[in-house]
């Protein structure tokens, strides 16, 4: 059997796809149990693993901005030393990325060899651990880039609406940003199918298909919650004036997938049903 090791396995992903995993031979690494950027932590801790899937992150996109060095450390050095790892010790690497990779100024999704061109020290970081993992662990490493990420074990956007509801009457939510919400649960079961296809390696767009703004979630996460979707207003981003820029048009496209013998996600919206009716989104 496969042997796995699911780092980053304490995260809104990881312990999903540590469920993903449960009849599969699978060992995961919370942050306290293996530091990826040391080096010698990595080549000591991950011998004896076939495929070794990286779904730790420096994930506060606006704190990046004055913190560079560290989100470095996480997003470039920690997959750069994985890569060494798994290719010392003849494993495949999944490493997970993102939409940050871009700058958000396509009208079309973008390709998975669409260059990349972040405009974010968030964005840069992460762009840096595609490009080392690809370059330390060659022919051997698939990069699943992810985007508007929700699930059940961590903060994120429909959780906060759900929040926001039960306190405002109305919320004001910005319509000029759009990209594909993407439920961890599919996320997790698409990692695991990728797994089971033997890993092949490449550039593949982990994201739920079809595409939405963040009014268009917002609205949709309160139909689910058998809230009145108007009490959902648009706005644009000039009214939420944050540190790092973000993307304004975030879709990927989902062709690698194909190629590789397996099926894309399923629509966004069906997963964010799916996701109530699990239980896997609350307010709390």
């Amino acid at each position: 059997m496969t042997r796995i090791a699911v780092v980053g396995a304490g995260g809104m992903l990881g312990t999903d796809l540590m469920q993903a995993l449960s009849n599969h031979d699978a060992t995961g690494f919370t942050r306290a149990e293996l530091d990826i950027t040391s080096r010698s932590a990595a080549l000591e801790r991950l011998t004896g693993f076939d495929v070794i899937i990286n779904t730790s992150a420096y994930t506060q996109v606006d704190d990046a901005e004055t913190d560079e060095e560290n989100a470095h450390l996480v997003n470039a050095v920690g997959p750069h030393n994985l890569a060494l790892a798994a290719a010392r010790h003849g494993a495949r690497l999944v490493q997970l990325s993102t939409d940050y990779v871009f700058d958000g100024t396509a009208t079309q999704p973008y390709a998975e060899d669409a260059p990349r061109h972040p405009v974010s020290a968030y964005g840069r970081t992460k762009a840096a651990g595609e490009v080392l993992a690809l370059e330390h662990n060659p022919g051997h490493t698939a990069i699943v880039r992810t985007a508007w990420l929700y699930g059940k074990n961590g903060a994120n956007f429909p959780r906060t609406m759900l929040r926001l509801a039960a306190d405002r009457e109305t919320l004001e939510v910005v319509n000029d940003q759009h990209g594909q919400p993407t439920w961890t649960g599919d996320l997790a079961a698409q990692l695991v199918a990728l797994v089971d296809a033997g890993t092949p390696a490449g550039i593949f767009h982990g994201t739920n298909a079809g595409q939405a703004s963040w009014f268009d979630l917002a609205q949709a996460v309160f139909v689910c919650a058998g809230l009145d979707p108007d009490r959902v207003k648009p706005t644009d981003s000039s009214a939420f004036q944050r540190p790092a820029p973000r993307p304004s048009f975030s879709v990927l496209g989902h062709h690698a997938w194909l190629a590789a013998g397996l099926e894309p996600m399923r629509d966004w919206k069906q997963a964010l049903q799916t996701a109530f009716d699990s239980g896997a989104l609350t307010a709390e």
